[in-house]
């Protein structure tokens, strides 16, 4: 029978070390709370190796350990909203949590994710805290994440703050869906444009140049600039620059960000743009009201609860300015003055977060805030899209109707200089 070595606190607090022999950790776990102890670390001691240089064959519970696997990137932020909302249901109906992770573990399907839940559930199984277990799986699980675990756990409200997470994140889903769902219309458009009068340039206007050699007379300065430009696209390779350019502004704009002053420079010029300017500061408003009005009702401290909020802003404009709240604060000072005098919010955010320090709900009215800006944000891109739809459509128009302008107007010229010439011929 394995035995396990173990730490844990006894009836009066201290820290006591021992060994028990027990089939499972589950067992071993058992027996260990039966003597009146609390486990804080179960773990399997290591078995001997043979003389043969054989060893004998244990591993914790009796399981084979599973290969993690390789893996890129993290998991999504979908998938994790999923699982919480799933995992906070099996708390609520009052199921063990490592019970309830492993009923989660069993109904994923093979990823990231479904190798992170088994680790987390050996961590709570070998005494450690569910944050503690998450902590170590930064791609799924990130700061904000973990320490409202944390502050579930220390509270005993883990079924109440899980589904104030899942809440929270199904919340954030939806607002960058809908920002996301804005940008798409524009960039289809813009991109198909783009192609048509490309193609226009590429395939239809080196056509009209074989006929104006025949005209034997000066063109327009329009039609010049046309046929340059032609000319310029379908042999000079600016069809490359052209489908290029957004590709180098990505990468110029992804190394910029990798510098703190060039990620403020990116920050600032977002936040600057008209329409989309508003639709982004809202957006930013509303991501920090919201993590922050969570983890202050979750119980997590001003201070720690300012440096996550941070952390997860996502704009270094922001991010400057809840730094100094934060440094305002541990000074002794309010919430809203220094907010107030770094000028990234409107009158009405600080005015609200004066009110909510007064009354004491800063909590509650961090949400109203978040709340409202959601729906000013559902106004904002409904009204962007209402406006870009007739504007593209003017200018695609105007720069189709300037290529046909410009290729018709050497025609309308020799025209002229026919019908002048057959004049004067029967003057004569």
């Amino acid at each position: 029978m394995p035995t396990f070595q173990y730490e844990a606190m006894n009836a009066a607090g201290q820290e006591v070390k021992s060994e028990v022999d027990a089939g499972t950790a589950d067992e071993a776990i058992t027996k260990i709370r039966s003597q009146g102890y609390f486990p804080t670390k179960v773990k399997e001691k290591a078995a001997k190796k043979k003389k043969d240089g054989g060893s004998s064959s244990s591993s914790s519970g009796g399981k084979k350990k599973k290969s993690a696997g390789f893996s890129i990137g993290g998991v999504s932020t979908k998938v994790i909203t999923q699982f919480t909302r799933q995992l906070s249901t099996l708390q609520d109906a009052g199921l063990p949590i490592l019970r309830s992770l492993k009923i989660l573990y069993q109904q994923q399907k093979p990823g990231l994710l479904k190798n992170i839940l088994d680790e987390v559930a050996e961590g709570v199984e070998g005494g450690s805290t569910l944050s503690e277990s998450m902590a170590k799986h930064p791609k799924a699980f990130d700061r904000l994440y973990v320490n409202m675990v944390q502050a579930g756990e220390t509270g005993g409200v883990l079924d109440v703050i899980l589904q104030r997470l899942a809440e929270f994140m199904e919340k954030a889903q939806r607002l960058k869906r809908r920002v996301i769902g804005a940008m798409i219309y524009p960039s289809v458009v813009v991109g198909f444009s783009v192609l048509i009068v490309t193609g226009i340039m590429i395939f239809v206007v080196p056509k009209f140049r074989e006929i104006f050699k025949d005209f034997k007379t000066s063109l327009p300065a329009l039609t010049e600039f046309l046929l340059g430009m032609s000319d310029w696209i379908a042999n000079q390779y600016g069809w490359a620059v052209i489908f290029g350019s957004p590709f180098l502004i990505f990468f110029f704009v992804k190394i910029l960000g990798k510098a703190k002053f060039g990620r403020r420079i990116i920050d600032t010029v977002k936040i600057k743009m008209p329409i989309f300017g508003q639709i982004l500061s809202k957006t930013a408003v509303a991501r920090f009201t919201r993590t922050l009005g969570t983890l202050l009702a979750a119980g997590v401290p001003i201070l720690d609860a300012l440096n996550i909020t941070r952390d997860t802003v996502g704009n270094v404009v922001y991010e400057s300015a809840l730094q100094k709240v934060h440094d305002a604060i541990r000074e002794g000072e309010s919430f809203a003055g220094p907010l107030r005098q770094s000028r990234v919010c409107d009158s009405i955010v600080t005015n609200m977060i004066d009110v909510g320090e007064e009354t004491g709900d800063l909590d509650k009215m961090l949400m109203k805030i978040a709340d409202n800006y959601d729906e000013e944000v559902d106004v904002l891109i409904g009204s962007l899209v209402s406006l870009l739809e007739p504007v593209m459509v003017v200018t695609l128009g105007g720069i189709v109707g300037t290529i046909v302008v410009a290729l018709f107007l050497p025609l309308v010229k020799l025209i002229q200089s026919v019908s002048g010439g057959d004049n004067s011929g029967e003057g004569g």
